[in-house]
């Protein structure tokens, strides 16, 4: 087995994460896309039920592989938390999209739950990125958020469930974009800082 000096396994690693935060904008454009889901989440109405069924399934898919990229990137546990809850969201996209018409009802029953998946991902994902970032609070605000949304969901407080479930489908949309769009801008300081 070979040896490497300090010197050059330092250098190699610098090299590494400066090729890997290159990428920095792959959250600038992930963040716009859950920002234009969220606008157009919010803008429909009762007799587009099965356009947003689509739209949210999609969103359930995208967010799955965000989590497996995550999990790729991760080692450890966080790997494996990122693949149990990019499991659990991938089978909520595909039961979104397999009959969106019928079976929004049901994904405004569920909805609670999935939120509640996504606010403890965030938590989670907040307090490893506190080591690191520090801007770790964002995504524990918006864990937390999501968490009083799933409990507020689950309690149905609005009359409509076709309207509860456009109007916390575009406001998870809606963070989600923000939380993205701040980690970008994060990854791209560190880019910049190891030039």
């Amino acid at each position: 087995m070979a040896t490497y000096p300090v010197d050059d396994i330092a250098e190699q690693a610098k090299t590494d994460a400066h090729s890997i935060t290159g990428f920095w904008w792959v959250w600038l454009v992930s963040g716009t896309i859950w920002i234009l889901v969220a606008l157009t989440v919010l803008q429909f109405d009762q007799a587009s039920v099965k356009t947003v069924g689509v739209i949210i399934g999609l969103m359930f898919l995208f967010s799955a592989a965000q989590q497996f990229i995550v999990a790729g990137l991760a080692d450890g546990a966080a790997r494996w938390i990122a693949i149990v809850f990019g499991v659990l969201l991938g089978a909520a996209g595909v039961l979104a999209l397999a009959n969106p018409k019928s079976t929004f009802a049901g994904i405004a029953d569920i909805l609670g739950f999935l939120f509640l998946i996504v606010g403890v991902t965030w938590i989670v994902q907040a307090f490893i990125d506190r080591a690191v970032s520090e801007l770790w609070w964002l995504g524990l605000i918006s864990g937390i958020l999501m968490i009083v949304l799933a409990f507020w969901t689950g309690g149905q407080f609005f009359i409509d469930k076709a309207y509860l479930l456009l109007v916390f489908a575009g406001i998870w949309a809606l963070m989600h974009g923000i939380t993205d769009i701040v980690r970008g801008f994060e990854v791209r300081g560190v880019h910049k800082a190891l030039d």
